[in-house]
C-alpha cells in the first residue's frame, strides 16, 4: 500500500479514536454509557442502526454473495428492510414507553418485567453469547480486508490491529461514541461506494460487455437463489429485529416513540435496495475480474479456488489508484467497525445488567469504569474467538441463529399475550437455543437443506405455547 493511502487510513483511524476520547470525558454514568441519556435523534440513530446491521456482513459477506450468485444475493438484506419496518410498527410502540418509564438498559430487562428474573438472566446469557460471536465475526471481517489490502500484513497481525482499534474507542466512548461514529462511518462508506468503488470497478473490469461475456445471465437475475436460502434468510434475519440487544439500546436512546419509528424506517430503506445492491454489485465485479485473470499477479489464477469473501478486497487492491485506495479502505473498515463496536456494547450490557447484577451490586461511583472494564474483557474474548474462525458470513449467521431461536418466542409472547407464561418462556429459550446449537455443531443433514434455526424456532414455539396453555388450563381448573 502506498504511503499516501496508508496516511489517509491512519488519519481516519485517529479520527475514530478521537470520537471515543471525546465522549470518554463526557460520560457521567451508566445511563450515558449504554443509552446515550435517552436524548438521541432519529437521523443519527437510524444511520447507526443501518451501519451496525450491514457491517462486515455487508462489506465482506455480501461481496462474497455477489461473487457466488450475483444480484440475487441482495435479497439477504431485503429481509433487513422487512424486519426494520415490522419492528417499527409492532415492537417500538410497546417497548419505548416501557424503557423510558423503567429506565431500562438492555433487552433482557423486558423479560424481567413481563416474566421473572430467571427468564431475564437466561435471555442475558443467550444474548451475550450471541453478540460475543457477532463481534468476533466483525473483527474477522476487518482482518480479512486488511490482510488482502496490505501485502505484508498476515491475518493474525491484522486481527490484533482491528481488534485493538475497535475495542479502544468503544471502551472509551460508550453508546454515544458508537452512534456518532456510526454516522461518520456511514457517510464515508456511502461516499466511497458511490463515488469511488462502483464507478472505478465498473470501468476496470470492462463494463457491461465484459460482465455479459464472462458470467452467465443468472448473475444478473434476481431469481438466482434457491428458495431454501431465502427461507433461511427470512427466519434468521427478520426476527433479529425483535431480539437484537443493539437495537433495543437504540430504541431506549431515542427521545420518543415517533423518533424511534422514524429511525427504523430510515434504516430499512438504506438496507435495501441501497446497501444491498452496492455490496453484491462489487462482489459481482470481483468475480468478473477473477475469471478474466486480473488477480493472477497476486497468485489468484482463474479456477484456483479463491475464497469468495476475499474477492472484493482483492479487487479493490487491484484497481484503485493511489489516494483513493486509502479512502476506500477507510470506507470498508467503517462498515466493519460500526458493527463491532455496537456488538461489544450489547454483550457488555448483557453481562453487567442481566447476569452479574444478579450476584452483586456495583458501587454507583464506579459503575461507569466497571462498564468500560467489562467491554474491554468482551473485546479481548471476541478477538480470541475470531482467531479460530475462517468464514465471516457463517460466523455471523450462526450467532444470529443462536439468539433468534432462543429469544424469539418469549418476545412474541410479550407482544401477543396478556399473561405469557414465565415457565414457558424459560424452557422455550433453553430448548430453542440448544436445538439450533446442537444441529449446527453436529452438522446434521436437515430436510430440504433448511437452516437449523428453523427447527430450533419451531421447537421453541411448541414448548412456549404448550406450557402457556397447560398453565392456563390448570388455573381454570383450580378456580
Amino acid at each position: 500500500m502506498h504511503w499516501i493511502d496508508l496516511s489517509v487510513f491512519i488519519v481516519y483511524m485517529f479520527l475514530v479514536l478521537g470520537i471515543g476520547f471525546y465522549f470518554l470525558r463526557r460520560n457521567r454514568n451508566a445511563d450515558d454509557y449504554y443509552v446515550g441519556s435517552r436524548k438521541m435523534g432519529s437521523l443519527h440513530v437510524g444511520l447507526s442502526v443501518v451501519a451496525t446491521d450491514v457491517g462486515g456482513g455487508f462489506s465482506i459477506g455480501l461481496g462474497g454473495l455477489g461473487f457466488i450468485m450475483g444480484l440475487a444475493g441482495s435479497w439477504m438484506l431485503f429481509t433487513g428492510l422487512l424486519g426494520a419496518w415490522l419492528s417499527a410498527v409492532i415492537l417500538i410502540p410497546k417497548i419505548h414507553p416501557l424503557g423510558k418509564e423503567k429506565k431500562l438498559f438492555t433487552f433482557p430487562e423486558i423479560f424481567r418485567h413481563f416474566y421473572n428474573p430467571r427468564v431475564a438472566m437466561a435471555a442475558g446469557i443467550i444474548s451475550g453469547i450471541g453478540y460475543l460471536g457477532f463481534t468476533s465475526s466483525q473483527i474477522l471481517a476487518g482482518a480479512k480486508l486488511a490482510s488482502a489490502t496490505f501485502v505484508d500484513l498476515d491475518m493474525n497481525t491484522a486481527l490484533i490491529i482491528m481488534g485493538v482499534i475497535a475495542v479502544v474507542y468503544t471502551v472509551m466512548g460508550g453508546i454515544k461514541a458508537v452512534i456518532y461514529t456510526d454516522t461518520f462511518q456511514w457517510i464515508i462508506l456511502m461516499g466511497g461506494l458511490v463515488f469511488i468503488g462502483i464507478p472505478i470497478g465498473y470501468t476496470a473490469i470492462g463494463g457491461m460487455a465484459a460482465i455479459r461475456e464472462t458470467l452467465g445471465p443468472e448473475f444478473l437475475s434476481f431469481r438466482n437463489v434457491p428458495w431454501q436460502t431465502v427461507v433461511n434468510w427470512i427466519v434468521t434475519i427478520i426476527p433479529i429485529w425483535f431480539v437484537g440487544m443493539t437495537l433495543y439500546q437504540r430504541i431506549y436512546a431515542t427521545r420518543d416513540v415517533h423518533l424511534a419509528k422514524k429511525a427504523w424506517y430510515i434504516a430499512g430503506i438504506f438496507e435495501w435496495p441501497f446497501m444491498a445492491l452496492m455490496g453484491v454489485i462489487l462482489g459481482l465485479f470481483s468475480r468478473v475480474a477473477y475469471e478474466n485473470g486480473m488477480f493472477e499477479y497476486m497468485g489468484y489464477a482463474a479456477g484456483g479456488g479463491l475464497d469468495p469473501e476475499m474477492g472484493l478486497p482483492v479487487l479493490l487492491r487491484s484497481i484503485l489508484p493511489v489516494g483513493l485506495m486509502g479512502l476506500m479502505m477507510s470506507a470498508y473498515f467503517s462498515a466493519i467497525m460500526s458493527t463491532a463496536d455496537s456488538c461489544m456494547m450489547a454483550a457488555s450490557g448483557n453481562l453487567q445488567t442481566d447476569i452479574l447484577s444478579r450476584f452483586f451490586r456495583v458501587n454507583p461511583a464506579i459503575t461507569l469504569r466497571f462498564s468500560q472494564l467489562l467491554t474491554l474483557v468482551i473485546g479481548i474474548i471476541a478477538l480470541l474467538i475470531a482467531a479460530t474462525m475462517e468464514n465471516v458470513l457463517e460466523l455471523m449467521l450462526y450467532s444470529y441463529a443462536f439468539m433468534v431461536s432462543g429469544l424469539l418466542m418469549p418476545v412474541i409472547g410479550v407482544l401477543l399475550l396478556k399473561k405469557p407464561s414465565a415457565r414457558g418462556a424459560f424452557w422455550s429459550m433453553i430448548t430453542g437455543g440448544s436445538t439450533t446449537l446442537l444441529l449446527t455443531v453436529w452438522a446434521i443433514s436437515l430436510p430440504f437443506g433448511l437452516d437449523p434455526n428453523i427447527f430450533g424456532i419451531s421447537l421453541s414455539a411448541i414448548i412456549f405455547f404448550t406450557v402457556t396453555m397447560l398453565e392456563r388450563r390448570s388455573l381454570i381448573y383450580s378456580e
